[in-house]
């Protein structure tokens, strides 16, 4: 149901519609002393309902899944640091030329089944730099995808801003000036006090 078209089903005696705005499938509608908002395709209850001296103004905003955002981070600082470290570190020059292998001697002792695990662990230390390389690799390609996925459920917001209460929370048009032409329906303008100052303008000087 389309509630915007509707509105005057909702005034008050003496209310009257001043403006209104539709946008998707909600809208904005301002009249003398309240402004109605329509957000059915946004969480929460259907429609607000302000006192028009508690609308503080109207912003464009941005918003995402900041979920999505600390896991992109994280996943990229990760990522950066095993980069970094397999490239600058290179564990195969240190321990790869090592080697525990004594033939005859380690067994006549008893030793040669710890020495065998000893050089499978530098074995695997020489290869840790490549490893740190692959899964930073890795870790960079998540956090392109999480990133992506961030970037892709922002929305652009039309926010009207309320004293005290939660702010509400509309899709935003693509076309600025409909922004514009709300928040002028909201906050009075100084055309009329300006008329009024000039009509209280003193007297002409009587005659003598």
């Amino acid at each position: 149901m389309d509630w915007v078209a509707r509105a005057e089903s909702l005034l008050y005696d003496g209310e009257v519609i001043e403006a209104d705005v539709r946008l998707d499938r909600g809208g904005v509608v301002v009249t003398s002393h309240r402004v109605l908002v329509f957000t059915p395709d946004r969480e929460g209850s259907n429609y607000r309902q302000v006192d028009r001296p508690n609308v503080e103004g109207v912003d464009v905003t941005t918003s995402g899944d900041w979920s999505f955002l600390e896991l992109g981070v994280k996943a990229l600082v990760v990522g950066v640091v095993l980069v970094a470290a397999g490239t600058t570190v290179s564990l195969d020059g240190l321990v790869g030329n090592v080697s525990l292998d004594s033939g005859g001697a380690a067994s006549a002792v008893g030793i040669g089944g710890m020495l065998g695990m000893l050089q499978t662990m530098l074995t695997l230390m020489a290869q840790l730099d490549d490893l740190m390389r692959l899964f930073g690799g890795l870790a960079l390609a998540f956090a392109a995808v999480v990133l992506g996925v961030y970037l892709w459920s922002r929305d652009r917001l039309l926010v009207v801003r309320v004293a005290g209460d939660d702010d509400i929370e509309l899709t935003a048009p693509d076309d600025e000036s409909v922004v514009d032409r709300i928040e002028a329906a909201i906050v009075p303008g100084t055309a009329p006090a300006e008329a009024g100052n000039a009509d209280q303008s003193p007297p002409d000087d009587p005659l003598p």
